[in-house]
């Protein structure tokens, strides 16, 4: 990696880190609050030799990633929330066939059209699978610009490793803040290896085939196992995940991206204030970090989940704490949150005075 800082917003960090991965296709469409993605993409792919479409729609622009994996390129393309929607269907059809290519999602707020503030209401849609039939995807949820451009990078090799989609996921606010990166040492996508799967023309050549619909008897229930396999082994291999102050925490507080960095500000300060509080900082939404969380919940400790959605990413933590723990909710959709508004709930956790925040009951 080289030691020089640039100072790049968050969106220009997305894509430049993947073609230093080796992206060299990009097909998107434009939605705030990620334009600057594509647009940054526009430019530089043909500067690099790459490809870089603008398809008519989502759905086009998904398609064309689909293609362009078939052949072992290696592949990307960004939208926010809506249009993500439209991408599942290609994306399920993705994993079932066992392409490797880099979806990244900047969130915004909805339901619907919604609106332009930063969200994190996505979460189902991105751990659960948003499109048809049992499929997983692997989803990296970076917590500043830096760890941004190192999983975008990483992004690319875990989508070739596993054969399957990986998806990043940042917010509004990541998406348009600047910060001092240092960028990944590029990749020469001449050097990277072949799986020997990829589809190079029939004339004069084995003959390859790429598919999702599976007819035989019992086959799809024997491809099933096979995908589930693979995403059990993203589970043992590839589950990412940060602990802070947790050895002796009270109360442990779950978050991640935009609303971890806010809440780590809180933690410190009732630290020094002599509060026994911690953060855990899932980065991997998929595999979410279950037994890491399961280990540190136990009698006399509370866990404290605060997200920009309503309430998606607690049903991972009390599946993970079970009754073991005590679980309280702080949900702030479309919002920017606030380094008050952090402390307030983890206070009123602490005191246990519910004023912040709601209980989270199984």
């Amino acid at each position: 990696m080289s030691a020089e800082r640039t100072l790049m917003r968050g969106s220009n960090v997305i894509a430049e880190s993947a073609i230093m991965a080796g992206c060299r296709f990009f097909a998107g469409y434009p939605i705030t609050p990620q334009n600057e993605l594509p647009e940054h993409m526009a430019a530089r792919m043909p500067q690099v030799g790459g490809t870089f479409i603008q398809g008519e729609s989502e759905t086009a622009s998904i398609n064309m990633i689909m293609g362009a994996a078939m052949t072992g390129a290696r592949a990307m393309t960004s939208s926010s929330s809506p249009g993500v929607s439209l991408k599942q269907e290609a994306i399920s059809f993705m994993c079932g066939m066992e392409l490797p290519a880099v979806v990244v999602n900047v969130m915004r707020g909805g339901p619907g059209l919604g609106s332009l503030a930063p969200s994190q209401g996505d979460y189902f849609q991105s751990t659960r699978g948003g499109g048809h039939g049992d499929y997983r995807v692997l989803v990296l949820a970076p917590g500043n610009l830096q760890e941004m451009a190192n999983l975008v990078y990483k992004a690319f090799d875990l989508a070739d490793k596993y054969r399957n989609p990986v998806m990043v996921v940042g917010d509004g606010l990541m998406g348009q803040m600047m910060e001092p990166v240092v960028l990944p040492e590029p990749v020469n996508p001449a050097s990277l290896p072949k799986g020997g799967w990829e589809l190079t023309g029939a004339k004069g050549r084995e003959k390859r085939k790429i598919y999702s619909m599976i007819l035989g008897q019992g086959e799809l229930l024997e491809h099933c196992h096979h995908l589930q396999d693979k995403y059990d082994r993203m589970e043992a291999e590839d589950t990412m995940w940060e602990s802070l102050y947790t050895e002796d925490a009270e109360v442990i507080v779950v978050a991640y991206a935009t609303a971890a960095r806010v809440m780590e500000g809180a933690v410190k300060r009732l630290r020094r204030e002599g509060h026994k509080v911690g953060l855990f900082r899932p980065i991997t939404l998929f595999p979410f970090p279950k037994a890491q969380l399961r280990a540190l919940a136990g009698e006399g400790r509370c866990i404290a989940v605060f997200e920009l959605s309503m309430g998606q990413m607690v049903e991972d933590v009390a599946l993970s704490v079970g009754q073991r723990s005590e679980i309280h909710l702080y949900g702030l959709p479309s919002t920017i949150p606030t380094p008050t508004q952090a402390r307030e709930f983890l206070y009123s956790v602490v005191k246990g005075d519910g004023k912040v925040g709601r209980r989270y009951e199984i």
